[in-house]
């Protein structure tokens, strides 16, 4: 029994290593290769407006200012005491401009819940996550908003090198709500993984919402970007996986 125990042990380590090779599972502590991952697929590697859709505490957008310092940025976060975090960091970079709403598709007001204040898990949806040990109780009354909207709006309908979306489970909502933005957008970021199961979203629904806009999918992995030819089973894989969609020209 403790010969078997071993190898059923190492089985699971082994299809662990292989999922990672392949850049499933490996997606929460690799912001500099995302990034950069990204930054590949433009056609002439210049940044001018980044979108970061679920900006948490600012990493993602303290790459950007680390790679392109320049650059302009617009950043939506929902959680207040997350805001307040966002202002104390960049309040004196006036390239900077925070956006106090999740982005959903449509306008008005939802409940953001979470384990904890401030948490990187928060979500438009009460995830279950018992397995865990989590809670995920806590609410918060957010402000919504359709993205295509504040494009025009405020945007002007600029061209937008990079949009990075991490909105657990939401991102397909949100996409939904693009419209027209969607055509003057070169890459988007987007996340995958288990808070899609508490969506009941897939990686299929991804697959053809892109192939209906002219992208292609790439997923990050830890060597490069892999692009998706064709959509198969095996990518529903519900551990947090990052992928690239860029627009065709």
């Amino acid at each position: 029994k403790e010969f078997l125990s071993e190898i059923s042990t190492s089985a699971k380590h082994m299809e662990l290593l292989l999922f990672h090779l392949q850049g499933k599972g490996w997606g929460s502590e690799t912001v500099e290769k995302e990034f950069l991952s990204a930054i590949s697929l433009l056609n002439n590697n210049q940044v001018n407006l980044c979108i970061d859709i679920g900006g948490n505490k600012g990493i993602y957008s303290d790459e950007i200012v680390r790679q392109f310092p320049h650059a302009n940025i617009v950043i939506f976060e929902p959680a207040l005491s997350n805001i307040q975090v966002l202002q104390g960091k960049f309040s004196e970079n006036p390239n900077i401009t925070i956006e106090p709403f999740a982005i959903s598709n449509q306008t008005g007001q939802a409940t953001l819940f979470s384990d904890e204040d401030g948490s990187g898990l928060a979500s438009l949806t009460q995830r279950r996550l018992d397995h865990f040990d989590l809670p995920f109780n806590r609410k918060e009354s957010v402000h919504t908003l359709c993205f295509e909207d504040y494009w025009k709006d405020k945007l002007h309908k600029q061209h937008i090198e990079i949009c990075k979306m991490d909105i657990e489970g939401h991102e397909l909502d949100a996409l939904s709500g693009f419209g027209e933005a969607l055509q003057h957008i070169d890459v988007i970021q987007f996340e995958f993984g288990g808070c899609n199961i508490d969506t009941r979203t897939f990686f299929q629904d991804f697959w053809y919402f892109f192939q209906k806009e002219d992208f292609e999918i790439y997923r990050i992995t830890p060597f490069d970007v892999v692009k998706i030819e064709s959509y198969q089973e095996n990518e529903e894989c519900f551990v947090t996986t990052n992928y690239l969609a860029k627009r065709i020209r």
